[in-house]
């Protein structure tokens, strides 16, 4: 018995059965209607899970990376982190009381570790984030007014980038593909 991992075998015999009939579709349109057959929105969708399912087991795959950002001081961070760039706290640990801090931030899929650790990570890092919508991720910002930064909005090519640097100088340039 067939399966969606046998979809393009299946369209190809879909093309076949109607061209029989007299009907002719393209290939495409034949892997969309077979998509749709197993309930995928469309061949795309279905197309990467036939690919994914097809690696050995034993292949890498990698998830997305978590920078540690080294921060200096809780208060600063979260001001920064948490009230400016709108992350939230996901956890936070400390190996005892009077112990520095050690935490994960997210947004939108983002994750970031925020560490007082002094062997975590150096200060003065740059990150690159690639995302879409940075438009409105500037006139967020920039209607924050917040007191210390006042990130731009610049053209670079077919990319637009927003920077931004944290109380402990650590840079995280956001970036949006503009030729797609």
């Amino acid at each position: 018995m067939r399966d969606h991992r046998d979809a393009k075998l299946m369209a190809k015999a879909l093309r076949q059965a109607l061209k029989a009939r007299g009907t002719s579709i393209n290939h495409s349109d034949a892997l969309e209607i077979v998509a749709s057959q197993f309930g995928f929105s469309d061949w795309n969708v279905l197309s990467s899970i036939v690919e994914r399912e097809a690696r050995p087991p034993d292949t890498p795959q990698f998830e997305q990376a978590v920078p540690i950002v080294r921060i200096f001081d809780v208060g600063k961070a979260h001001e920064f982190y948490l009230g400016f760039l709108g992350f939230s706290v996901d956890w936070e640990h400390r190996y005892g009381e009077n112990f520095p801090l050690y935490t994960q931030v997210s947004r939108a899929g983002l994750r970031l570790h925020l560490s007082e650790h002094a062997g975590d990570a150096t200060p003065g890092c740059n990150m690159v984030v690639g995302m879409t919508g940075i438009r409105a991720l500037h006139a967020e910002l920039t209607g924050k007014n917040y007191r210390y930064m006042k990130p731009g909005l610049s053209e670079e090519g077919t990319r637009l980038e927003l920077e931004v640097i944290d109380p402990f100088q650590n840079r995280i340039r956001f970036m949006e593909r503009t030729d797609r």
